[in-house]
């Protein structure tokens, strides 16, 4: 097999990269590639160095498959591309997730989504996979009327630069306490002008916003959460409402999600059908203070779930906490794991 990581030198794409490498996909021709700039670098890889192409030379070369993380623009301007040369194209941002003809796919739930000439693949966004996943056995069952969700999001999943941006206003900070000998605010205004991701600075803090703002109020990261869940799910009658926050963590996503459902659920047997749910790890004893966090999370693959609990103020409603690591099953580890579900599919 020919596979094209395309974006290989961002911070998913190297992740990508380190997946392939796990799931023993390195004996594969594997085709690096990314942006001009980045054209002729070296990347480690399984043993071997790889040198990054362009996405146009990747083209050229035929691959049987391409992961896709590079934007948004650069998935519509070349998905196609690879397409119309016979690749099948597994793109990680939201260029095509909406789109009625794209499967829009986590493997465990709706891999039957891809037909057989399907051509472009929609991976979701991290912070819808994490939650449909650990719902997913729930809709089956109970079916899902309601979901008001509060996200936690790890600034990786903004990139780079906003790694950047935290580690610069750490040191920044670390460095007045050295001067100053002694704690100082917090607020970091009078820092120099460094990496800013962000509006504001993430150390120490958090706010209520990721993606754009909409006319309605809500964000696109919040809109995601909506029509995604929708989409994979298969059921456009489910009403989602959700409020996106940015906090500075690097390990993974963390959620709240409060779900009401059409009919009455025993909490026993959710807790047994979200312990069964493929990939989802039940991680849930309050007496002994179990329950996920992102720093468990980091480098796994497994969505975690725990705080599982009845909402006592509403009928028929539901209360659980869900952490996954946004970068693996949110991003890299979810489009690799449709590629390898197509191999399988395609092999059988």
């Amino acid at each position: 097999m020919k596979i094209a990581v395309v974006g290989a030198t961002g911070l998913v794409g190297g992740v990508m990269l380190k997946v392939l490498e796990e799931r023993h996909l390195g004996d594969n021709e594997i085709i690096a590639a990314a942006s001009p700039k980045s054209v002729g670098k070296q990347i480690a890889f399984a043993g071997r160095t790889l040198t990054v192409v362009s996405v146009d030379e990747a083209i050229a070369m035929h691959p049987d498959y391409a992961i896709f993380s590079a934007g948004a623009a650069a998935s519509r301007q070349y998905a196609p591309l690879f397409a119309a040369v016979g690749t099948t194209v597994i793109d990680n941002s939201s260029a095509w997730r909406k789109d009625a003809d794209k499967p829009l796919v986590v493997p465990e739930i709706n891999i039957d989504a891809v037909k057989a000439d399907d051509r472009i693949i929609a991976n979701p966004n991290c912070s819808t996979i994490q939650m449909v996943l650990a719902l997913s056995g729930l809709h089956r069952r109970y079916r899902i009327k309601r979901l008001v969700i509060s996200t936690y999001q790890s600034i990786t999943g903004t990139g780079i630069k906003a790694v950047r941006q935290l580690q610069e206003e750490e040191a920044w900070h670390a460095e007045q306490v050295r001067i100053a000998g002694h704690d100082t605010p917090t607020q970091l205004d009078n820092m120099p002008p460094h990496n800013q991701a962000y509006p504001y600075q993430i150390f120490r803090n958090l706010f209520p916003h990721g993606g754009d703002f909409q006319t309605d109020g809500y964000t696109t990261e919040e809109q995601k959460l909506v029509d995604e869940t929708r989409k994979i799910l298969g059921d456009p009658s489910i009403a989602i409402t959700a409020t996106v926050a940015r906090v500075p963590v690097v390990g993974g996503h963390s959620e709240s999600v409060n779900i009401e459902f059409c009919e009455e659920y025993d909490l026993d047997e959710a807790r047994r059908i979200v312990s069964d749910t493929p990939g989802v790890v039940l991680y849930d004893d309050p007496a002994t203070n179990r329950y996920p966090m992102p720093v468990m999370s980091e480098n796994r693959d497994e969505v975690f779930v725990g705080r599982m609990r009845r909402d006592l103020s509403q009928p028929r409603s539901l209360n659980l906490w869900v952490v996954a690591d946004n970068l693996r099953k949110g991003a890299a580890t979810n489009a690799i794991q449709i590629m390898q579900a197509l191999m399988n599919k395609r092999l059988s």
